[in-house]
Parts: structure tokens; C-alpha cells; sequence
């Protein structure tokens, strides 16, 4: 293996896993503000079948090298002794400014409670999917103060009300996207898979925080995308987030916000969940980027494809139906 290869291990790991510790410039947070419990009974049995957008399996290769249980973290990466999960941690930041009261906080929060019980189903049954809800208005909160684990997470309701401070809500999950803090599992990584929904534009300076959150990286590592809600979202500001236009969708009605939560959420849970090797069809070693590109390029186009069979990409461009 080369020494090129070998320093890349030092940040993720085989087939997505993450061994890396996260080094923060910026060492001041934001004070947590519960929203709710950390643990609840399971919700009823999923009616959505996720199977439906079941990526490809993108591992390849005849020399691959073994792609069940890896962390570079260890003295010795190749010894698996005792692990038996892998983590999935699933950020959704949501935009709980004055401009989503009425239909759009409703419809979210009512999807959203459908949408947990079906994310149950999402990766491989070693994997621990856990899920972590920061909202930005004039403040940023965390609905738990910690990432909860997908069979006992129960939504919070939200309500909406002041400015989009949306900056803010990048310097916060840079902050608690470490080793030292949400993605702390003794297990094994994936890296992670982040969702963003706004309705907006930011009301503070966001390309300050966004580049903060450039240098974390697991935000670099992981899977990114985002929703614009409505007429007033820019999507250019959206595709500065997820590094593509591809991971970037529009809802212009409650109808369509629905269920592009569904799509988007659900599918870039399977493929962050997803195992790939370090070797292309040739056998040939990949870094590291070559597996977050190819997640993400998987992402990208299977979410396009679903949007362009459902008709989206024709949507009149005004809202409709808040």
C-alpha cells in the first residue's frame, strides 16, 4: 500500500468508516436547548419502503481488502476483535424561521414524524443509525443534546419564528461534528450524512460559517444535501453547501415537500450506510476522495433521476399550496 494512501487512512476509513478526529479552530458553542426526551417508544411499523431507491452496490475489485470492520484509529486497523456495529450519525438542520409558520412548519413536522420509523429500515442490520436535529432562527438549538439512536428518537414538533441564522447553525455543527463530542461512538464510522432544509436566505453571514465548517472533516467526508421550501430559497446558495447542484431540490408545495423529504432523506441514508472498497473494478487502490466523490455522485443521480420521473423539474416556479 502506498505511503500516500496510507496518510489518507488517517482521516476515513475503509469503505466510508471514519477513524479521524475532527480539529476545530473555532473552540465556542452554542448552549444546547432540549426540545424533547432522549428516548421514546418505537413508532408504529413504516408504510414507505425505502427499498425502492436502493443505490447500486458500488464495491468492486478482486483485491479487495477486507471491508466489514476497520479504525484507523487503532495501533492496528486490520483487528476487528470485539466490534460489532457500525455508526451512521444523520444531521438534519431545519430552518425554524417566522417565514416557515403555517403550512411549511406543519407539513415538515408531520413528515417528519413519518419519516423516522422509516429511516428504522435504512443500512445493514450491524448498523447503529442515530439522528441529531439542530434548528437555526435567531438562535441555533439542538432538539437532544446529543445524536439519538433511530429506535428510541421521537420528533419534537417545531414552531417557527424570527431571522435565519444560518452561519450560525454551520459554526455550531462544525463545532459538534468531533470525535470529542456528537460522533463519538466507540464503534466503527460512516461518515456522515447531512440534510439541509431552509426556506430563505440567511440573515447573517453564512459564507463565514460555511467555511468554517469547510475545514471539519467529516463535513468534507460526508454526504450533503439540501432542500429549498418555497419561492424566496436560493438553490445557488443551497449547491454552495453540498459542493453540487445535483444534491440540491426545490419544493414549491406542501405536496412536493413531503415527499422530497422522503426521497432525499431515505436515500442518501442507504448510500451513506453503504460499504465500498479501496479498489476500483481493475483492482486498483482509490484514496480517500475518489470514495466520498463516487457516494456523492451516486447520491446526486439518483436523486435527480427520482425528481425528473416525478415530474419536479417541470414545477411552476411559485408556491403553491402553503
Amino acid at each position: 500500500m502506498s505511503e500516500e494512501l496510507e496518510n489518507a487512512m488517517d482521516f476515513v476509513g475503509m469503505d466510508g468508516f471514519v477513524g479521524f478526529d475532527d480539529d476545530d479552530e473555532d473552540e465556542q458553542s452554542y448552549d444546547y436547548v432540549p426540545q424533547g426526551q432522549t428516548s421514546a417508544p418505537a413508532p408504529a411499523a413504516p408504510s414507505y419502503d425505502p427499498s425502492a431507491f436502493e443505490p447500486s452496490d458500488y464495491s468492486g475489485g478482486t483485491d479487495n481488502v477486507d471491508d466489514d470492520f476497520m479504525d484507523f484509529d487503532d495501533d492496528d486497523p486490520l483487528n476487528a476483535t470485539g466490534v460489532s456495529r457500525k455508526s451512521l450519525v444523520i444531521f438534519f438542520l431545519i430552518d425554524t424561521s417566522g417565514s416557515m409558520k403555517g403550512t411549511k412548519m406543519g407539513e415538515l413536522n408531520t413528515v417528519m414524524e413519518e419519516l423516522i420509523p422509516e429511516i428504522r429500515r435504512v443500512g445493514e442490520a450491524d448498523t447503529d443509525v442515530k439522528v441529531a436535529v439542530l434548528t437555526f432562527s435567531n438562535s441555533v438549538m439542538w432538539m437532544y443534546s446529543e445524536p439519538i439512536s433511530i429506535e428510541d428518537f421521537e420528533w419534537t414538533r417545531l414552531r417557527a419564528d424570527g431571522v435565519t441564522s444560518m452561519g450560525a447553525a454551520f459554526k455550531e455543527l462544525s463545532i459538534r461534528m468531533s470525535r470529542n463530542s456528537f460522533l463519538n461512538s466507540p464503534s466503527l464510522s460512516f461518515a456522515p450524512v447531512i440534510f439541509l432544509m431552509t426556506d430563505g436566505y440567511p440573515s447573517d453571514d453564512y459564507k463565514e460559517g460555511l467555511r468554517i465548517l469547510k475545514k471539519n472533516s467529516w463535513y468534507k467526508y460526508g454526504l450533503k444535501t439540501a432542500l429549498g421550501i418555497g419561492k424566496e430559497a436560493n438553490d445557488d446558495m443551497l449547491a454552495e453547501f453540498t459542493g453540487t447542484p445535483d444534491t440540491v431540490v426545490h419544493a414549491y408545495s406542501g405536496g412536493q415537500l413531503a415527499h422530497l423529504i422522503k426521497i432525499i432523506a431515505v436515500t442518501s441514508s442507504q448510500i451513506g450506510s453503504k460499504s465500498m472498497t479501496l479498489a476500483d473494478d481493475a483492482g486498483h487502490e482509490l484514496g480517500m476522495e475518489d470514495v466520498y466523490e463516487s457516494k456523492q455522485r451516486m447520491l446526486g443521480q439518483q436523486i435527480q433521476e427520482i425528481v425528473k420521473s416525478e415530474g419536479y423539474g417541470d414545477s411552476v416556479p411559485f408556491d403553491t399550496g402553503w
